[in-house]
């Protein structure tokens, strides 16, 4: 994986990220200044799709460049298909944190390391996907107190079905599910050679998911600190 100027981490062979064109609110304070540079919340996006000939990787990677320009995160980028989680394969309750394989002590890591998460996720049979799902019960407290939100796609549906199906899951888990959210249909901005074409509506999806993020995830953070 690398990591870009903006805190993009992409897996290889991932499409690079731009740069924001614009100052953040957390670039570093001036030499004496005596201030420490706030640290952005991190943004774990999470690809649910694994099925070859997928369009999830396509539309997540036009979600990181809308946080990306938002400029509110540092972002990383769990790709599932990449991931490769076998299904759960530890003897223990996921509650003990006692786990027993390596692929489980790096996505606890990686879970745990989050402020919020958004999770980029397909439609199958009016819910969401399986691995989405093995991912979600390999862990328990590495996903608790914090903000998440949903980027969903699919047909006549635009993913909502998948987005009802994962909401309670995602609140027994003890992360908060926002209202904001990015419903996409496929058939109107899915070309034929699998290109994302955008519009205002749903960049103005994004900034809202990303706004309610960024006000959420430092007082998700502070009760973290407190527990």
């Amino acid at each position: 994986m690398s990591t870009t100027s903006s805190g993009h981490t992409a897996p290889t062979g991932a499409a690079p990220a731009t740069t924001p064109s614009h100052p953040t609110e957390t670039s570093t304070p001036a030499e004496g200044s005596g201030e420490h540079p706030a640290r952005r919340p991190r943004l774990e996006v999470i690809v649910a799709s694994t099925r070859p000939g997928r369009v999830g990787r396509v539309i997540a990677n036009w979600f990181i460049g809308q946080a990306e320009q938002h400029g509110g995160f540092d972002i990383h980028v769990s790709d599932l298909a990449e991931l490769n989680l076998p299904l759960l394969d530890e003897p223990e309750h996921p509650v003990l944190r006692r786990y027993t394989k390596p692929h489980t002590l790096e996505w606890s890591a990686t879970i745990d390391a989050a402020d919020a998460i958004v999770f980029v996720t397909p439609e199958y049979n009016h819910s969401f996907t399986a691995p989405l799902k093995n991912a979600l019960d390999y862990l328990s407290k590495e996903w608790r107190d914090k903000p998440a939100a949903f980027v969903s796609y699919g047909g006549i549906s635009s993913g909502t079905r998948a987005v009802y199906a994962l909401r309670p899951v995602v609140s027994v888990l003890g992360m908060m599910a926002i209202n904001s959210a990015v419903a996409i249909p496929t058939r109107t901005h899915i070309t034929p050679d699998k290109q994302f074409t955008s519009d205002p509506g749903l960049e103005a999806s994004a900034k809202a998911v990303l706004d309610d993020l960024a006000r959420l995830s430092p007082a998700f953070a502070n009760l973290r600190a407190v527990k």
